[in-house]
This record gives structure tokens, sequence and C-alpha cells, in this order.
């Protein structure tokens, strides 16, 4: 059998016990490598350049920088790292600033172990992943809310083969995948993600699940 690479993970968070918690639970599972953690999200930013893990662990709330403006931070020295905000606050605003600034994902402190581990392969995978209690309340909170002022849906102004490729982009599909089921060229499906983008004020592939999982769109 041939051994897979373990998957390389730093852990970004103020409180030492939460690390060391996290750092026990991740070492449970032998595909997963703790590679290094930090309590200064400054000092974790160099050393993230220095060992570029494959998935960062990111809380939000850290003095001297927020876990939001970290991730842009950890962006320019290492583009390739999956960032999963691993954090208590559960409101839509710090939500959608997370992906909004380029997080892969967003996880719940009071999750379930399990769903670390589903958060992780996910990311790795390229699919966005939202705790399904962050989601759940995002959805108790605003599901009959409108995301602009006028009280309609934001989806209202795309055309039926926008939605199906804003359905696929929302699943974690990459643009070839999306070119193959719609069984059409990948430039035609950049041109409509771009549009998308724009329509939709979506920059990410983890808020286009979030606004699908609003619109009722995610559901099995």
């Amino acid at each position: 059998m041939s051994e897979q690479a373990a998957i390389r993970i730093f852990l970004v968070d103020d409180q030492s016990m939460i690390r060391a918690g996290f750092r026990s639970l991740l070492s449970q599972e032998g595909r997963f490598q703790v590679v290094g953690d930090s309590g200064d999200p400054r000092a974790a930013i160099d050393a993230i350049g220095k060992l570029r893990p494959d998935v960062v662990l990111l809380d939000i709330s850290m003095p001297g920088l927020s876990g939001l403006d970290a991730i842009a931070m950890i962006r320019k020295v290492h583009p390739a790292a999956e960032v999963i905000m691993l954090t208590h606050h559960e409101g839509e605003s710090f939500v959608t600033q997370a992906l909004s600034s380029g997080a892969d994902g967003y996880l719940s402190k009071d999750s379930e172990q399990s769903e670390l581990v589903l958060a992780i392969d996910a990311v790795r995978r390229g699919n966005p992943f939202i705790s399904p209690k962050v989601a759940g309340s995002l959805l108790r909170r605003g599901g009959a809310k409108s995301d602009d002022a006028s009280g309609g849906t934001r989806l209202e102004g795309l055309t039926p083969r926008e939605r199906e490729v804003f359905q696929l982009l929302a699943l974690g599909k990459s643009n070839k995948e999306v070119a193959k089921a719609l069984s059409t060229s990948l430039g035609t499906v950049k041109k409509h993600r771009e549009n998308l983008q724009r329509k939709l004020n979506c920059h990410s592939t983890a808020e286009m699940a979030l606004l699908a999982m609003r619109e009722g769109l995610m559901g099995s």
C-alpha cells in the first residue's frame, strides 16, 4: 500500500490550552501532521511563510492582529495554503468577512471533533466548508431576509445557464469540472464565473456556497 503524504497543519490561536487541545486531537489522525503553532499572529505569518503548511487553522479574536486581517497576510506569504477559521464567533458579519477575505472554511469551536476532520478534508479537495452549526445559525437568522434592499434575491438576475454554473461552483466544482458537466468550453465557464462574481458580489467559492445555502440551493 502506497503511503500518502501527511496533511501539514499550522495552528494560530492566542490560547495555549486551545492549541494543545487541537494538537492532541489532530495527532489522533495519522494523516495529519501539526508542523507548528503560535499564539502571536504576526509571528505565525512569518512561520507559515517558512514552513509552508497545507492547512492553517486560524482564530479570529487575537491580540495585536485579527484573524480576519491575517488572512490576506497569510495569502501573501503562502498563497497555496488552505485557511480554515476556527472560532467562537458565529455571527453573519464574521462569516461573510472571513469568506470575502479568502478563507476556505469556517468552523465553530463548539463543533463536533469529527467536523474538524471533515473540514480539513473538504478544503484539501478544493471544496468550501462551513460548519453546519454556523450555517444553521445564519439560515435561522437571515433565511427570510434579503441580501439587498429591494426585498428580492440576488439570484433573480441570473440567466438559467448562470444559475447552473453558480450551483456547480457553489458545490466546489472546478472550472474544468463545470465545463465537462455542462458540455461547454473552459473559456465560457470562466466568463460565466466572472459575471457571477460581479452580479452576486461573491469573490470566492466559499462565499458562493454560503449564498447557495441561504437561497436554499444546497439541500439534499
